[in-house]
């Protein structure tokens, strides 16, 4: 590699937005999440909390909520909102959403619950059909959060 090369690796490096930044700090409040789960319910790193993917298990427990996918959805959720004001954020600081959908025509349904879970300006958010879903979920909804300015 020529040293100029190397030179500007090294500025792009510091001079990135996580440069300096504290090691990431690997989050489980204990509030919807067992703790013996094979993964942290949330990552923070710099300003950025990353969530792990919420399908709609009522707290505590690994059973997913009674009256279908619109139930799943509003607990699911509603479990991402719990996680979010344990470690310090809201539903407000969301900036973006992935969405696994085991059925797309639950699409429209989705996007009423949706609607009602946040506020305007909406997240940016993609989703996906998938085959199948841990506990035969019908949704799992995964999300980043940063902190405003």
């Amino acid at each position: 590699m020529s040293s100029s090369r190397a030179v500007l690796i090294v500025l792009l490096l510091a001079l990135s937005p996580l440069a300096g930044a504290a090691p990431p700090e690997f989050l489980n409040s204990g509030k919807v999440l067992a703790a013996d789960l094979p993964f942290s319910e949330a990552v923070r790193h710099g300003d950025t909390l990353y969530l792990s993917g919420q399908v709609g298990i009522l707290p505590h427990t690994r059973t997913l909520a009674s009256g279908g996918m619109r139930a799943e959805a509003t607990q699911a959720l509603a479990n991402i909102r719990t996680i979010l004001e344990a470690h310090g954020r809201s539903m407000q600081d969301v900036i973006r959403c992935t969405v696994m959908l085991a059925d797309m025509a639950d699409w429209p349904a989705f996007n009423e619950v949706w609607q009602a879970a946040f506020q305007k300006p909406l997240p940016a958010r993609s989703a996906f059909g998938a085959s199948a879903l841990a506990l035969g979920a019908r949704v799992e909804v995964e999300c980043l959060a940063a902190a405003g300015p």
